[in-house]
This record gives structure tokens, sequence and C-alpha cells, in this order.
């Protein structure tokens, strides 16, 4: 190849312009305190630590036998997996869907709130996100060339957007906003009364809603979630996204839904057709068995979650750490101590405490001045994590 260029490549401008993976670099700081043989307690991340139910695990051992599932799925999936999500939906928030036009089948619920950005923005077109919010909304709005104008959540709002805080022309050309109830990082819940004046102002405004409900199932004190989808209106204003990741235990099994408005939801299956050809069957029998199957398993759940927040904030307490519980998700939203930002004190804390702690800076300016702890571990060790950090004496 004498005398010839050298070969380059060139990344399209998508690609350059996308933001950075922040859990691969929280990911990649506790691995290297791991590798030194460090006792590392890692509750940065939001990976559920409990396997999937047994009777999930049999239902996909019982199906993956079959031929009928060692071909080509429906591009949009099998009707029986639709259905399933529909019944639960129906029986958990006496919501009507109906599966044929108000159900698409997700590769994980990440994915569709990658997609619906595609789906519905050109470059250079509005959305509006949470500011702390979940990272991977920015994902989407990058690569559909969009323009992100941001929403604080607040504790004197009690992390909820407060709409009258847009300014009039921001939302009157915004195309599509993320809300995320109960809420990552904060950990706060939503009720009725918010989601109607979510309808109301995305109805106003011309405005599609998408209602990430990924923590539907966790909800703390007796109170269960509320889903947008039980707002009058809500399906002519947008639609929610579910995921079996954290109500079952099946992160790794990545399978999520949309629900709502049908002409979103045929967008999703359109742009979805051209990536994939849906999930493998057996899959998606084992999804259905867990949505129409027992329920005592997400009840436990649940329970197990209430009581690992109660013992992490009873620690708390005997360290002098104040703060809020959260009445949702497996997340704890806390303030860090006077003299560190959120990067310091979590990089304090894994170099002198092993323990990882998610800085708020990675979720938004509005993070800033807090960290993320996530319910992700026995109750000794979330307890063990909280009185090493308070052997550090900074609280």
């Amino acid at each position: 190849m004498d005398g010839t260029k050298t070969f380059q490549i060139n990344p399209a401008n998508r690609m350059t312009g996308l933001p950075t993976q922040f859990f691969a670099t929280l990911v990649g700081k506790a691995n290297a305190q791991t590798a030194k043989g460090r006792d590392v307690i890692n509750l940065g991340q939001g990976n559920p630590d409990r396997p999937t139910p047994e009777h999930i695990v049999a239902a996909l051992q019982d199906a993956a036998p079959n031929p009928l599932y060692h071909r080509y799925p429906p591009f949009s999936g099998y009707p029986f997996l639709k259905q399933a999500v529909a019944q639960r939906y129906k029986e958990d928030y006496g919501v009507d869907l109906d599966p044929d036009k108000e159900v698409a089948i997700l590769f994980g619920g990440k994915t569709g709130l990658i997609e619906i950005s595609q789906c519905l923005l050109n470059p250079g077109d509005i959305c509006l996100v949470p500011d702390p919010g979940y990272p991977d909304y920015w994902s989407g709005v990058a690569l559909a060339g969009g323009r992100m104008e941001y929403m604080p959540l607040t504790a004197d709002n009690a992390f909820l957007p407060d709409y009258d805080r847009v300014k009039p022309d921001v939302a009157d050309k915004a195309k599509l906003m993320f809300i995320n109830y109960p809420n990552n990082p904060t950990g706060a819940t939503a009720d009725s009364a918010f989601y109607s004046r979510t309808v109301e102002f995305a109805a106003k405004h011309g405005i599609v809603v998408a209602s990430d409900f990924a923590y539907g199932a966790i909800g703390f004190d007796g109170k269960q979630p509320v889903s947008f989808l039980q707002t009058p209106g809500a399906k002519e204003v947008g639609v929610e996204f579910y995921t079996l990741s954290k109500t079952y235990n099946m992160a790794g099994w990545r399978v999520g839904f949309a629900l709502g408005n049908p002409e979103i939801i045929s967008l999703i299956n359109l742009i979805q057709d051209h990536y994939y050809c849906s999930l493998f069957g057996g899959i998606q029998a084992a999804a259905a068995e867990a949505l129409t199957g027992p329920q005592q398993c997400v009840q436990q759940l649940n329970s197990a979650y209430e009581s690992r927040r109660n013992a992490v904030f009873e620690a708390m307490n005997e360290i002098g750490w104040e703060a809020s519980k959260p009445s949702g998700s497996f997340f704890c939203w806390l303030p860090v101590p006077k003299g560190h930002t959120s990067a310091s004190f979590s990089d304090y804390v894994l170099e002198h405490a092993d323990v990882v702690l998610a800085p708020g800076i990675g979720f938004g300016t509005h993070g800033e001045s807090y960290v993320r702890l996530g319910l992700l571990a026995p109750e000794e060790r979330l307890q063990e994590a909280i009185h090493r950090i308070g052997k550090l004496n900074l609280f």
C-alpha cells in the first residue's frame, strides 16, 4: 500500500455528538478499586440484585424447546404478550388498552425511550427533559439531532417540574417531553393532580408526553404509584413506557413496552421494523407468565425495598446524615456534606470507605449537591456502607 493515503474512519456527526455514558465511567472507577482487592459496596447503579422469580424462569425453560419460537417471531411481537400487559394494566391501574393498537413490545424500556425521540424529533426540535433525570433521555434527543430544554426538579416543589416556569415560547416550540415517576434519581412520586396538570400543559402546547414508568411497581408507605395513563386525556397526548426489569427482576431479559396513543405506538413499531425482528418467542412466553401469573413476588420485592430503605435511614440517623425518605423507586437521593460537590464526595467515599455512590451531577445541573444511593444490596451491607461513611466524620 505504498504511496496510498492512510485509511481513516470518519464517524457520522451523530456519533461524535453523543453524551458521555455516565454509568460506564462510574463502573470503571468501581472496578479499579475492586481490582486492588478492596471490599467495595457498589450502590451507584440501578441493577436489581435479586434473581428473577422461579416460576418465570421455569416458563422460559418450558418455552425454549418449542420449535415455533426458533423461527423469526412476528415483527411487532406475539399478540399473547401484548394481551398480557394490557391485562396487567387493567388489573393494577384500571386502564383499558387495545393490545393491537396501543401496545408496542420493546427491547427493554431504554430502547423505547431512545426511539421515541427518533420518531418525533427533527434536527433542532425542542424536547423538555427533567433535570436531574435519566441520562439516556439525552442520548435519544442527541441521536435525533434535537435540542433539550431542562425542567428543574427541586426539593421545594417535591421534585416535580413546574410548568409555569417553562417559557411560553419554549413550550410552544417543544414537540416532546419526558416525565418519570417514581423518579430516578430522586425517589419522588407523582399524584393524579400532577398528571392532570401535565395533560393540560401538553394539550395546550401540542407536546407529546413520554412517561417513564420503569419503577411503577415500587411505592412505599402503603401508596401504589399512579400511572400517567390513569389520567383522562393521557392517551390523546402521549405514551407510557413500562418494563419488566424492575417489577420482576428481569433486567437482563430486556422486555419493555410502550403503551397509549395509537399513532405513536404505530411509529415505534415502524422504526423497530427497520431495527429488529422482535424478541425471542421463549422470552415473550416467560414475560407473559410474569404479567399474568402469581404477583406475590412483586409484593414481596416491594416490601424488601421498603425494609431496605428504612434500614438505610436508621443507619443515616445514627451518623447524623439527614435526608428525606424516597416514596418510590429503589433509589435514595441524599445531600452531600458541606465542603463537597457531588463528584468530590462520591470519589472520597469510594477511596476512603469503598462505597460507590452516583454523583448527582451525572443526572443534570440540578443534581449537584446530591448523590444517588441504590437499595440494591442486603440490609446488612447497606447499613455497613452507611457506617463506613460515618467513620469519615463528614456529618
